[in-house]
């Protein structure tokens, strides 16, 4: 295909990319073929129904990480744990609010129940709780008033 010339001597010249057409995919020999046996163009549908189907584990997987289920399980777990293992004069006083890449923040109380825990209980609330869950899921603690 060659350079086309205009009227005033300058050269235009071909596309550097083809561009594509508007409307639907020309149809095949099959889809032709259907389309007058039925008098239903079918190719669209069938088109939309030969995309590749996705495994369910895949997609259950991406929703689950895209709506959180895994973090939101981890928290519950922890808040029952929580209740279950600590001292329960302890956890009327504080309680799991979110952990956050291996930090689990808590929110207590008061001022007196907060330098408590940081003082002389923090040791053992952590080694129960990765004892419960192991080392990997909590791995510092952060206490708040709150």
């Amino acid at each position: 295909m060659g350079a086309a010339v205009f009227h005033n001597g300058a050269m235009a010249l071909p596309p550097l990319y083809k561009i594509p057409a508007k409307g639907p995919p020309p149809m095949t020999a099959r889809e032709q073929v259907l389309a007058q046996w039925t008098g239903v163009n079918t190719a669209s549908w069938e088109r939309k129904r030969s995309s590749p189907a996705h495994p369910v584990g895949q997609v259950l997987s991406r929703l689950w990480e895209k709506r959180r289920f895994v973090q939101r399980l981890n928290e519950n777990q922890i808040r029952q744990v929580w209740n279950q293992v600590l001292d329960p004069g302890l956890t009327a006083h504080a309680q799991p609010v979110n952990l956050v890449r291996g930090t689990l923040f808590v929110t207590v109380d008061n001022s007196v129940w907060l330098a408590e825990i940081v003082q002389y209980r923090q040791k053992e609330i952590l080694e129960r709780l990765r004892h419960s869950f192991g080392p990997e899921l909590i791995k510092r603690l952060s206490f708040r008033i709150g």
